[in-house]
């Protein structure tokens, strides 16, 4: 991984993405450092601390917790991306467009930064009342509310263009490497918070080789899962067309075991804040606001089941929309293909859904215990200071092995050229 890497900067073309992709991170590092004006900056650490929000916090690369003009992060795109993505299937005009090809995509991109806009005003304006009502805002009114709405919507957006310009110039997906700079740029400071809990005395050198041991445990299980397949065998009969025989081959259909990525989890989070959400907006006195600080609290025995139910369901209902049984066996069988022992057409969808099904529970539950990963390693090793979030390992770990092959594909592309020439 790190000769492709070196190898990389030797190549022009290729160096020249790599600076550019490192040169919109900066940007964004810079930005995540521009504080929205009007905001009362130990109001916002007070009503920001506790690990609620620790993972919001790391994905924005610590602009949350400082209350910059990044402090939404690229969190809006996303769900602007997966609002789209469901309506494909909801809406045909919009499934018409996903199957025109790429004028149709840009389309649909076009639509996904509107959705971005429209979604990140609407959280920057709630965000807005319910800093004011807690005291966060140094003169609380209707002009402060717009002036700090605008300022972390304009922040998402140009986070957003930032991310296009990557994907379209650099190297990787601008959206998933904002995320992983973000999550990678807060570990020197929570490193450096470990070392104050070690010099301390909270903890010993003992939890901190149990914290290593369990996190490269963690991260050969993500890389596992995340490269793991179920292959199964298809068989292309021959055809003769003239004196042309075509066909004939086997090959296999590859279903991943983590096809929903981290896209369940950022779906069970959003639900997950709400109570929390309720909870700022209540009477701290009332019955509502109580409960849920009494027995839904981050942490607790029902939240973790509950998140884990969630991200399980969603997995299953993400999984079902990006992935038709029906369509693929119809597209086996259009072109002469057949799985090995299994009719043709309907059996063939039925045979790839229970392998799918098999598939995505085990993904789910990979990804729900990713999730609430956290708080047993934090109860194991006693260490707080370094947010240890299964979600930002597995974000971590799949963006830098997609990069890496992204990086790879382009010196192999090289060499054929050049062995070509």
């Amino acid at each position: 991984m790190l000769g492709s890497f070196g190898q990389a900067f030797k190549v022009g073309d290729l160096r020249r993405k790599l600076l550019f992709t490192l040169m919109m991170i900066l940007v964004f590092r810079i930005g995540a450092h521009i504080p929205v004006p009007g905001i009362n900056p130990e109001a916002i650490a007070q009503l920001l601390s506790g690990q609620l929000f620790g993972f919001f916090d790391i994905i924005s690369g610590g602009a949350f917790k400082r209350f910059s003009i990044f402090a939404m992060s690229i969190t809006p795109y996303i769900n602007a991306s997966i609002i789209m993505q469901l309506l494909q299937v909801i809406v045909p005009r919009l499934e018409e467009l996903s199957k025109e090809g790429e004028e149709g995509r840009k389309v649909i991109a076009q639509y996904i930064r509107y959705g971005t806009v429209v979604l990140a005003f609407i959280q920057a304006l709630g965000m807005s009342f319910a800093l004011g009502k807690n005291g966060a805002i140094n003169s609380p009114g209707i002009g402060s509310y717009l002036i700090i709405a605008i300022s972390l919507t304009a922040g998402t957006a140009f986070l957003m263009w930032i991310g296009e310009m990557i994907t379209e110039h650099g190297i990787g997906n601008g959206i998933s490497l904002i995320i992983f700079a973000g999550i990678v740029s807060r570990l020197p400071s929570q490193i450096a918070g470990v070392g104050q809990e070690l010099s301390g005395g909270i903890i010993g050198f003992f939890n901190i080789i149990l914290f290593i041991i369990i996190a490269l445990a963690i991260i050969v299980a993500i890389i596992a899962v995340n490269e793991g397949q179920r292959r199964i065998p298809v068989q292309y009969a021959k055809r003769v067309v003239g004196r042309r025989v075509y066909g004939g081959q086997s090959t296999f259909l590859p279903i991943k075991v983590n096809a929903a990525g981290v896209i369940p989890i950022i779906f069970a989070m959003a639900l997950m804040m709400f109570p929390a959400t309720i909870a700022s907006w209540s009477d701290p006195n009332s019955t509502i606001n109580q409960f849920l600080n009494t027995y839904f609290h981050f942490g607790s025995v029902a939240y973790n089941l509950f998140y884990f139910l969630l991200i399980v369901f969603f997995t299953y209902f993400y999984v079902a929309i990006i992935f038709n049984p029906m369509d693929v066996a119809e597209n086996i069988k259009k072109y002469g293909g057949f799985v090995p022992g299994i009719r043709p057409g309907r059996p063939t969808a039925e045979y790839i859904d229970k392998i799918l099904s098999r598939l995505t529970l085990s993904g789910g539950v990979f990804l729900g215990l990713i999730a609430i990963l956290p708080n047993f390693v934090i109860g194991l090793t006693g260490i707080t200071s370094l947010w240890f979030g299964g979600t930002a390992l597995l974000i971590v770990v799949g963006v830098a092995l997609d990069t890496m092959k992204q990086i790879e594909s382009h010196l192999l592309l090289r060499s054929y050229e050049g062995f070509v020439k």
